[in-house]
């Protein structure tokens, strides 16, 4: 029995080649710039196969490549977006130029640094970002300020701030120095700048916040600013055990708005 080529919507496929998000693909087909086969493509929906030949502005797209993750370890000072409408500089912008087009695995504010996953593909950073894998993630925190241990022992049954429920964190006293401290705090599943968030509710205030691991992924000894490539067998190996195979590769940058720290 022959198989069928599999065929994937256009839109999706243009973004796992590396070419522009999702979104963009959609515009650029809005704007006539799209052929399949030589045919104009009209519309987002139409479908691609592995025997179909893809233009864009005349010229031939390469097909998506395999599934690749990387770990980079993020200085403070960048944003983790492919555009920054204030001009400030991104993390991709940071990336050899080398790099295939990727996308991160959640965010890292723009004064916190540490391990950012990197992927080509959109479908994998999905799979990891998921609350339901109990990934977690753990953070060196310097606060200034008061550190009382029995509140940062109760952020473990969850916590309400400012009106916003937290789900548990687990936090830590590393060491003290005056009114300076180091904090290991670790979650599963973050709101955006949740750290910083529960800390201030605290009367603490974070001046520097470094994530040391995500998942099974650590940032050892990996040196700031370094990019460094999981390698496949090991990729698979910690893939969710839900599923065995990682997803195709697609990369895009829009629609996507997973929680920073």
């Amino acid at each position: 029995m022959t198989q069928e080529p599999r065929a994937e919507r256009i839109a999706k496929w243009l973004a796992r080649s590396g070419v522009a998000s999702r979104r963009d693909a959609e515009r650029m087909i809005g704007e006539g710039r799209i052929r399949l086969n030589g045919q104009p493509v009209t519309h987002p929906a139409t479908f691609v196969s592995d025997n179909d030949i893809v233009q864009v502005n005349g010229e031939p797209v390469a097909p998506p490549q395999r599934t690749r993750l990387w770990r980079y370890h993020k200085p403070d000072g960048l944003v983790t977006t492919h555009r920054d409408p204030e001009g400030r500089r991104t993390v991709f912008s940071a990336l050899p130029a080398e790099m295939p087009r990727v996308i991160s695995v959640g965010r890292l504010d723009l004064n916190s640094e540490g391990l950012l996953l990197l992927t080509n593909d959109g479908a994998l950073a999905r799979r990891l970002e998921l609350p339901s894998n109990g990934w977690l993630r753990r953070y060196r925190v310097r606060v200034f300020g008061v550190v009382d241990e029995a509140q940062l022992a109760a952020l473990a049954n969850g916590s309400v701030f400012d009106g916003v429920r937290y789900g548990p964190i687990t936090a830590a006293l590393d060491s003290r120095k005056g009114d300076n401290a180091w904090l290991t705090v670790s979650l599963r599943e973050g709101k955006n700048r949740e750290i910083r968030k529960v800390m201030s509710g605290l009367n603490l205030h974070v001046s520097r916040l470094i994530r040391t691991s995500y998942g099974p992924f650590q940032l050892g000894v990996l040196p700031r600013g370094a990019l460094e490539e999981v390698a496949p067998r090991v990729l698979r190996d910690q893939l969710p055990k839900a599923e065995d195979t990682p997803a195709k590769p697609r990369a895009h940058s829009g629609g996507r708005t997973p929680a920073g720290d």
